[in-house]
C-alpha cells in the first residue's frame, strides 16, 4: 500500500515522526503538502480535507494518513495504526499499550516545547511574546526539560531486555519518536543540551543508533528531510537557549 501523508511544507513540524516511521520502513508514501497544486497536491489537497468534502470525518489539523478508505490523524494514532504493519512495535497488545503510552508521553513534550516560543498562542509572532517565551524558557530548562530526559533515560535503564531499545529487545516507532525529539533539542537549545550530555549516556546512544539505520541514515542524507528552521516546532533563539 502507498500511503499519503498530509502535512503543511516547508516545515518537519509533527508530521515529522511520522516520515521517519515510514523512512525507516521503506515504505512507499506520497508527501501530499510538498506537492504541486496543479497536481491536485499541495495546500488545496490539504484543505480539502480540513474544510471540504473531501471526508465526512474531517480531521481537526494535519498531520492525517490517509490509507485506503482510512483518514487517520493525531501522530500517536497514526504511528498505533502504522507499527504493526511497518513491523516497529512487537506482536504483543501488552507492548503496543506501553509504546502508545510512551508516544502520548512524546506528544506531551513536544506541546511543551512548541510552548516555549509560543506561549500566549499560536497566533501571534514570538515577537509579540518574547517576554512571556523568556520566563516560559527558564521553567521550561530548570524544571520540565530535566524531568523528561530523566524519564526516558529510566526507562532505557529498566529496560528488562537491556538498555538499547525503549521496549523490549526490539526497534519501535518510540525510539524513532525520540530521536526527533531530542536532535530537535539540540538544534533548539545547543548549550542547554551539551549540559546534560552526562545525564543521558543510555538516550544519546539510541539516537545515534537510530540515525546509523539504514532508512534513516539514508532519509537524512536526502533532500526529504527539511532542516530544522524557525518556523516549526524546534526553533533555536540565542535568547531563550540561556539557562542550563
Amino acid at each position: 500500500m502507498r500511503y499519503e501523508l498530509f502535512y503543511w511544507p516547508g516545515i518537519q513540524g509533527r508530521g515529522e515522526f511520522v516520515r521517519l516511521a515510514l523512512e525507516d520502513a521503506g515504505a512507499p508514501y506520497l508527501d501530499v503538502g510538498l506537492g504541486d497544486a496543479r497536481d491536485g497536491l499541495g495546500l488545496p489537497a490539504i484543505d480539502s480535507y480540513l474544510n471540504g468534502d473531501a471526508t465526512p470525518r474531517p480531521p481537526f489539523a494535519p498531520p492525517f494518513l490517509k490509507a485506503g478508505n482510512l483518514v487517520i490523524s493525531h501522530v500517536a494514532n497514526i504511528l498505533q495504526f502504522l507499527g504493526p504493519p511497518l513491523a516497529l512495535v512487537p506482536d504483543n497488545e501488552p507492548a503496543r499499550y506501553w509504546i502508545h503510552g510512551l508516544q502520548l508521553t512524546v506528544s506531551d513534550w513536544v506541546a511543551e516545547i512548541h510552548d516555549i516560543h509560543h506561549p500566549i498562542g499560536p497566533s501571534l509572532y514570538y515577537h509579540q511574546q518574547e517576554a512571556e517565551a523568556r520566563r516560559r524558557a527558564v521553567a521550561f530548562h530548570q524544571q520540565r526539560l530535566p524531568r523528561f530526559l530523566d524519564y526516558f533515560e529510566r526507562v532505557l535503564e529498566l529496560n528488562p531486555a537491556g538498555p538499547e531499545y525503549l521496549a523490549g529487545g526490539e526497534h519501535c516507532y518510540a525510539d524513532l519518536s525520540l530521536f526527533q525529539v531530542i536532535r530537535g533539542l539540540q538544534y533548539a537549545f545547543p548549550r542547554t543540551m551539551n549540559t546534560h550530555r552526562a545525564r543521558i549516556p543510555r538516550t544519546l546512544t539510541l539516537v545515534e543508533r537510530v540515525a546509523a539505520r539504514p532508512g534513516i541514515q539514508a532519509y537524512l542524507q536526502s533532500d526529504r528531510r527539511q532542516p530544522f528552521n524557525e518556523s516549526g516546532i524546534f526553533r533555536h533563539y540565542p535568547e531563550l537557549d540561556t539557562v542550563a
